[in-house]
């Protein structure tokens, strides 16, 4: 007998053999125990999760003679038949072959006759999406309402190409991609059944290549046994399938997560020499960040997210390097450049720099981080001698250059450069001096004769001004109220060379302010023009 492809010889025969499909063997196998069979399945799926393979199971399950536990003996006549493909009760058609209506029409003159050994006669078409709309019609009233003892089992990788009058009148089981930890368990029993030495680095970089497809990974480890014989390593994988290694990949990632772009640009140019698939490589760092972000969110539980028990130490250090709206940043941003890379001229060049904006995604704060300081700072208790509710006077002594001082000493020129902009606010501001000064607030005050005219400094055109020229002297932005002092403001120097104010003798010469000096023997205390 000739040689047997792994991927033939390892062929599931019971459904207790279907790997990762559980949920679709046991509602079969519950449906046969009941009795409560359906006429027609359609087992959707992508390639190699085994919806041809559970066809034919549940197909020698219902016309096995010595049935056991709803299982097929696989030793009697009709199971012997059906896994030899020569059994004239269960027909396969291939849905690419035979697409025409013409084919169509002799299954539906045929489904007539009695089956010849079994209970049932059964009809498995494999990609039957491909079926053309003149067929699909021809064959739907035979489905709906077909003889007893006929049964269909339709299977496509496209169910969306399955008119809606089909899928209606089918059961549909969805067949999942098989998870890593599956696959590599099924091929180190398969290693180790044909005595083939593979290192478990080597199976985990067969089983994350075959993207879960059971088939393709038995069919890689065919091909790594005819390239190295009985005795696997990582590498001989690595170049065979134009995979990197679990190291480059774990480290690349470290790189990104710590912002070290010297690093990525190495690692960039190494995958590109090694000659690797460079998309490849945009998705292995995908499902790296998605097993992260798995990591990052189910703790304990983690192990039940199809990650790799040997990755996992590695996975819960770098998830605890991030946050997770970085790492969702960061995916996003690797599934634009997949969708961008297959059109890109120089993929390396679109490798490089989708992986440094991954790095920057993963070292720049989200907005929600930054809320969540901003909320802790604003719940933190402020230092007793920084509280902003209690002004802040500085000691002229320690620091005669200080912010009261520098108001004070240019009080004057300020009330005359608010007055070009606001000209009646000068004679408002004539009995006012800056009390206190505190690391956003200005109080300025205002002689209790006078309080009245607080309601025209306060006026918001006015008071906007007065703000951002006493901001502009302090060069930081600062608020400023008034309050009455009690007593009369100390009125700056009159003889300040920035009072401006004209000579008193100058007044006292004239005769009208001298007639009411002498009348009622004063003085000239101030001058307001």
């Amino acid at each position: 007998m000739g040689y047997e492809v792994l991927a033939r010889k390892w062929r599931p025969q019971i459904f207790a053999d279907v790997v990762g499909q559980n949920h679709v063997t046991q509602t079969l196998h519950n449906a046969i125990q009941s009795g409560r069979l359906a006429h027609a399945y359609l087992f959707v799926g992508p390639r190699g999760t085994g919806k041809t393979t559970t066809a034919r199971i549940l197909a020698k399950a219902l016309n096995c003679q010595n049935r056991q536990d709803c299982e097929p003996c696989n030793a009697c006549d009709s199971c012997k038949e059906i896994m030899k493909g020569s059994s004239l009760d269960v027909i396969e058609i291939d849905g690419a072959s035979n697409r025409g209506i013409g084919d169509v029409q002799e299954l539906r003159d045929n489904v007539r006759y009695a089956p010849v050994r079994g209970p049932f006669k059964i009809y498995i078409i494999d990609e039957v999406h491909m079926l053309t709309r003149e067929a699909f019609n021809a064959i739907l009233k035979t489905l709906e309402e077909p003889p007893p003892h006929v049964k269909f089992f339709f299977a496509t990788t496209e169910p969306q190409k399955v008119p809606t009058t089909i899928l209606s009148r089918c059961q549909r089981f969805d067949l999942r991609r098989i998870t890593v930890a599956d696959i590599t368990v099924q091929l180190q029993k398969i290693a180790e059944a044909e005595e083939i030495r593979i290192s478990d680095d080597a199976l985990l970089a067969v089983a994350r290549g075959a993207e879960g497809g059971l088939r393709d990974a038995e069919s890689a480890l065919d091909q790594l046994v005819s390239f190295r014989g009985k005795t696997i390593e990582e590498a001989d994988v690595l170049s065979i399938f134009g995979l990197i290694s679990r190291t480059q990949l774990e480290g690349l990632t470290d790189a990104i997560l710590d912002g070290d772009i010297p690093s990525i640009i190495e690692t960039a140019a190494a995958i590109d020499a090694g000659g690797k698939d460079m998309q490849r490589v945009v998705l292995e760092l995908l499902d790296q960040f998605r097993n992260l972000l798995i990591v990052l969110h189910a703790g304990k539980n983690a192990a039940n997210f199809d990650l790799p028990e040997t990755q996992l130490e590695t996975l819960k250090k770098q998830a605890a390097k991030s946050s997770d709206g970085r790492l969702l940043r960061i995916i996003e941003l690797l599934i634009d450049a997949d969708g961008r890379m297959r059109y890109a001229l120089s993929k390396r060049t679109m490798l490089e720099t989708a992986l440094i904006r991954a790095s920057r995604a993963a070292t720049v704060a989200t907005i929600d981080e930054l809320m969540k300081q901003i909320a802790e700072l604003r719940a933190a208790p402020s230092p007793p001698d920084t509280a902003q509710d209690a002004p802040v006077e500085y000691d002229i002594k320690k620091k005669s250059t200080g912010d009261l001082e520098r108001l004070k000493t240019s009080w004057v020129s300020l009330i005359e450069h608010i007055s070009k902009a606001v000209p009646q606010v000068k004679r408002y501001l004539t009995d006012t001096v800056p009390l206190s000064v505190s690391e956003t607030h200005v109080t300025v005050g205002i002689d209790p004769e006078f309080i009245k005219e607080r309601a025209n400094l306060e006026n918001p055109h006015t008071l906007l001004f007065i703000q951002k020229t006493i901001s502009s002297t302090l060069k930081r932005p600062v608020s400023v109220s008034f309050s009455a002092v009690a007593g009369k403001p100390k009125p700056l120097p009159s003889d300040s060379p920035q009072r401006g104010v004209p000579d008193k003798q100058k007044y006292y010469s004239n005769p009208s302010v001298r007639s009411v000096v002498e009348t009622f023997s004063g003085e000239i205390i101030d001058i307001r023009e």
